[in-house]
């Protein structure tokens, strides 16, 4: 193996070091020769995922459900809401999904994310949809579509926080820039009177674009929000002269009424569901999903009459709602439909009271393994990103269970066996007891009313501002270490220290200042921390230039130590303690081991040549360190002036190890085993 040898005199920590190279794979002797090819365990995670959808006129023109399904590719889907059959299942080449679906005269379109594109389903194209390119440039996510009078499309983008217009006679589109001066986000877009407004975000800034003369009015602040900042204009709908503007995010949040002839704020719907709004009755009656029941709301009246239909669980989201004649015994006439966040639809007839929620024939996508953790004797777990879930995978067979849950930012199985699960939104954590049934109340109830949840929502950091339980470790007394990453446009993670024994549990804000967490270790009594320059959304501008790493003392609760390790990563991607009882870290593509006692870095590897960030798995006296999105070196830390080990090269997003002595990473959603024994 051709290597580089050289010693630096220096380092934030240390005078000296031992640094070695690999820049890229390279042969390797016999004993050396890298493993054979992985084996595929399968995709562990499957569900369907509904985010934008509208009603609209499907084959046929008779209304039809419509929806984008995740995945890869995303899908349009039309469902028909008396049956719950599939009318339409047309792929979005290149796009992951969609919160933007509207309808016009000439189809229906779907603004995506992952590419950014316009899609178009127009009648009699089948399982066709048209891909009408990438609207502006530089933007990744169409968060918001809407149609006006003339049959034009508007929509709001990310990172720019631009509107957008496209004509379907000329194809043309017409950038109208950013709306409201350092908001990145344009989150909502609704449509009337010849004006468009834009709902943004990290602040909830509600923008009139004329688009004749290209001025932008700001409406005033509803009264009784006490503050627009670190809030989302989460959903804008526009119907008979008012404009419903909900603030917030995906939890419920108050609704707002807007009288656009008035110019005037009239009303506020507290508690009311995203992501839409029915269009009005006969009688100027709107319906929403307010305190987990379908209502009736009555703009003239300021009265909200419920349905009787009501729904369970943490999402209770509307993703499509509107009107539609069904044929169906007791639903005479025009009945209320839509779709829920799993595939779920829904039907509510105003005559006969009649109601339901039904199943579909929506196809299950695979889901992207966001985190994996070594479980028990037979068992390896993945967390899913975005629709959730956590899948247990028999190590032996590859057979998989699947439960639906929350997004899974990191799992850790602790030394009684309970599996812990950090999830995002609000920074939650989970503790789950595989030896008794799976009930989760919030996300898929298991057993009659009553049943005891399994997961147990430990804790929730929302109010402390935070997002997402990044990383976790066991401490000392079977404690739980959760280190964080914050909501909103904003800096500063935490960590928070759970003690099962007393069921207390502490949160310090900053202990790394301006730093999320994204990397835990414990070893006697210490947490060490591995920081990230970067905040909650990644829009605000960092502090630091270099990712940290620290020393908290459990008992004490106090900060020993803080140095940034390499000074030109902005992240500490990962930190585990050693065979050889060392702190070892990963910072882009730069492995280093810190003496514990005098804070020195004493050994530097530059495996790779991309600062990607990456894992550390800790294998029976061996380090296996996953970088560069596909290579995996082995290091013996009790011979470290030895050359790494090359044991795979297969493109890989996330490693962990298990007790059997391979190593299980993911390639998006599916599961891949190798064994570098071998």
């Amino acid at each position: 193996m051709t290597t580089r040898r050289a010693f630096l005199a220096g380092s934030t920590a240390a005078l000296s070091a031992s640094v070695l190279s690999l820049a890229a794979p390279s042969t390797a002797s016999a004993e050396e020769a890298l493993m054979r090819d992985p084996v595929s365990l399968g995709v562990p995670l499957a569900d369907v995922l509904l985010l934008g959808g509208t009603v609209a006129p499907g084959p046929g023109g008779k209304p039809a459900l419509w929806n984008v399904s995740t995945g890869k590719p995303a899908y349009l889907n039309a469902i028909d809401p008396a049956t719950g059959e599939q009318l339409v299942s047309a792929p979005l080449t290149g796009a992951d999904g969609s919160w933007a679906v509207a309808a016009a005269p000439d189809g229906v379109y779907a603004g995506t994310y992952g590419n950014a594109h316009l899609y178009r389903w127009r009648p009699g194209a089948g399982d066709v949809a048209e891909d009408l390119g990438l609207p502006l440039a530089a933007q990744t996510f169409i968060w918001s579509l809407t149609s006006d009078a003339d049959g034009k499309i508007w929509g709001g983008t990310f990172p720019g926080g631009k509107v957008f217009r496209f004509d379907p006679a000329t194809k043309e589109y017409t950038n109208f820039g950013q709306v409201v001066a350092g908001q990145t986000y344009v989150r909502s877009i609704a449509c009337a009177s010849g004006k468009v407004y834009s709902g943004s975000y990290a602040a909830a800034h509600i923008a009139e674009l004329d688009p004749a003369t290209g001025s932008v009015t700001e409406l005033p602040k509803p009264p009784g929000l006490s503050t627009i900042e670190g809030k989302a204009v989460y959903d804008l709908d526009a119907f008979g002269g008012r404009l419903y503007a909900r603030i917030g995010s995906d939890l419920p949040g108050p609704l707002f009424v807007y009288d656009l002839a008035a110019r005037a704020w009239t009303d506020e719907i507290p508690d009311a569901h995203g992501l839409k709004i029915a269009p009005p009755d006969s009688g100027g009656g709107i319906h929403l999903i307010q305190r987990g029941e379908l209502r009736r709301y009555d703009p003239a009246t300021k009265q909200l009459t419920g349905t009787g239909l009501t729904l369970t669980g943490k999402v209770q989201n509307t993703r499509s709602i509107g009107w539609a004649e069904l044929g169906v015994a007791d639903y005479p006439g025009r009945s209320v439909v839509g779709t829920l966040w799993r595939g779920e639809m829904f039907r509510y007839n105003p005559t006969t009271g009649a109601h339901a929620i039904l199943e579909t024939k929506v196809r299950k996508e695979p889901i992207e393994i966001l985190a994996m953790a070594g479980g028990g004797r037979r068992t390896v777990y993945a967390g899913g990103f975005l629709n959730g879930g956590l899948g247990a995978v028999r190590t032996d067979t590859g057979a998989s269970s699947f439960h639906r849950f929350a997004q899974i930012e990191s799992i850790l199985q602790s030394s009684d066996g309970s599996v812990w699960l950090g999830v995002y939104p609000e920074s939650r954590l989970y503790r789950y007891r595989p030896d008794k049934p799976w009930n989760s109340p919030e996300y898929s109830p298991g057993g009659p009313p009553g049943t005891t949840p399994n997961p147990e929502l430990i804790f929730n950091l929302g109010p402390q501002l935070q997002a997402r339980s990044k990383c976790l470790a066991e401490a000392e007394d079977g404690k739980i270490a959760v280190g964080t990453v914050p909501s909103g446009d904003r800096l500063g993670g935490g960590l928070a220290i759970y003690d099962p024994s007393s069921r207390d549990w502490q949160f310090t804000r900053n202990v790394s200042q301006d730093q999320s967490l994204f990397a835990l270790a414990a070893y006697d009594g210490v947490v060490y921390g591995g920081g990230s320059v970067t905040g909650g959304l990644s829009t605000t501008p960092p502090t630091r230039k270099a990712g940290a790493v620290f020393a908290w003392d459990v008992d004490r609760g106090q900060k020993l130590w803080e140095f940034e390790p390499v000074s030109t990563e902005g992240t500490v991607s990962a930190l585990a303690i050693g065979p050889d009882r060392k702190l070892w870290g990963l910072a882009g593509h730069t492995l280093f081991a810190v003496d514990r006692q005098s804070q020195q870095i004493i050994h530097r590897y530059e495996l790779g040549t991309r600062s990607t960030g990456g894992s550390i798995v800790v294998s029976r006296s061996k380090l296996y360190v996953s970088v560069d999105g596909g290579l995996i070196y082995r290091i013996d830390p009790f011979a470290p002036h030895r050359d790494p080990v090359l044991v795979v090269a297969y493109p890989h997003r996330r490693l962990t190890g298990h007790q059997d002595g391979r190593l299980y990473f993911n390639r998006v959603a599916e599961l891949f085993v190798a064994d570098p024994r071998h």
